[in-house]
């Protein structure tokens, strides 16, 4: 029992010594910001509206934070070799899982997204599937076979149309825009040719004119909001609506905590609306700090980048921080209505158990691969 004490300790001590402390409690600190909100958003709409205790949402958050807070060291402690063989492994499971929403999974408002038994809680298998995407995609790049690199680009490619097939069937148009994006900005920076590139993106553009074309039926609502979002008195355009005046109503400072009516009007807003929920209670000042924060994030992985030889571990760390940081922008984007309404949470703050899983499995991985420790990916495997 000694032994074993004192192995673990001397783990956690070379975890410690060797992880980015910065980025840890920069990762850490927004879990506890979306806990704080969680808190803020939640409690008078439980209280007034649903028939349970006025502290219901907030701790369900702490417990899936607490849950996030475990996974963050467990997957950042590990040995990289021995992590991404599990991860490879993890990412066709979770794929296998999302393609079974489409069999078994739970329809809401229209979506089969969610899989879950009761009384387990619901989960999106999509937020799994992002982070080992990103992994997947970059040994698929970063490898040393002898295949030329544009086949190696194209057996990525056909990974990523696996899924974008799926999410469109469930259907999910911001997470399918949000891994194109990230998949292209991967490409983009391992040397792809740009008119290639280019063609790509327009046949994207040009497979979701076709969806919406000719299968109006179960696409038909991405027009309707494209075209509300460009003539807002064309279509329904409450939600986005409400969140725009949130945040204007919040001004600079904010209205002050609990002060906020966005909660209390619009469903839903504590996960897809919670920037204008925060913006409205806690001022322009705030969210502008809150984008600050994931910014230097990105900015202290693109310096460990630049310092790091591992070919895979720097495209996997871009695909990472880009999967944050875009996905960051889309869920501001469509709050101050520069975007049409996608339903993206916002990472670690928004609320919800597979936002935060998700949220936990890329702020684990970015530490795991920025650690200053002398390990290192061997390719050849």
């Amino acid at each position: 029992m000694f032994s074993f004490s004192r192995q673990n300790t001397g783990l956690l001590a070379k975890w410690w010594r060797n992880i980015d402390k910065q980025i840890l409690f920069l990762f850490i600190f927004l879990f506890l910001l979306g806990l704080f909100f969680s808190f803020s958003s939640t409690s008078s709409v439980v209280a007034d509206k649903l028939d349970k205790q006025t502290y219901f949402f907030f701790i369900k958050h702490l417990v899936f934070v607490l849950i996030s807070l475990f996974l963050v060291v467990v997957i950042s402690i590990q040995d990289k070799e021995k992590l991404i063989k599990f991860l490879k492994y993890l990412f066709i499971f979770s794929l296998v899982l999302l393609f079974l929403t489409l069999i078994v999974g739970i329809e809401i408002k229209g979506s089969k997204r969610w899989m879950g038994l009761d009384p387990l809680p619901k989960f999106q298998p999509v937020e799994l599937v992002k982070p080992l995407f990103i992994i997947f995609v970059a040994k698929i790049i970063i490898s040393n076979d002898k295949r030329n690199i544009y086949i190696r680009y194209l057996n990525s490619f056909f990974v990523l149309l696996i899924i974008v097939v799926i999410l469109i069937n469930q259907p999910d148009l911001g997470q399918t825009l949000l891994l194109v994006s990230a998949w292209i900005t991967m490409i983009f920076v391992s040397g792809f040719n740009m008119v290639i590139l280019a063609i790509l993106g327009l046949f994207f553009l040009g497979s979701f004119a076709f969806l919406i074309l000719f299968l109006p039926e179960k696409f038909g609502y991405i027009f309707s909001r494209i075209k509300t979002f460009i003539d807002p008195k064309s279509g329904d355009n409450f939600q986005s609506q409400k969140a725009l005046d949130a945040i204007k109503q919040g001004g600079l400072t904010g209205q002050g905590m609990g002060e906020g009516i966005l909660k209390d009007n619009v469903p839903e807003a504590h996960t897809d609306y919670i920037i204008a929920v925060i913006s409205e209670e806690f001022g322009a000042i705030f969210v502008l700090f809150i984008v600050i924060i994931f910014l230097f994030i990105g900015y202290k992985v693109l310096n460990k980048i630049f310092l790091e030889k591992d070919e895979f571990l720097k495209l996997s760390l871009l695909g990472l921080v880009s999967l944050l940081i875009i996905q960051t922008f889309i869920h501001i984007g469509v709050n101050i209505r520069l975007l049409p309404t996608t339903g993206m949470t916002l990472p670690f703050l928004s609320y919800g158990g597979s936002s935060l899983i998700g949220s936990a499995f890329i702020a684990g991985i970015i530490l795991n691969f920025t650690k200053k420790d002398s390990e290192r990916y061997l390719k050849n495997e």
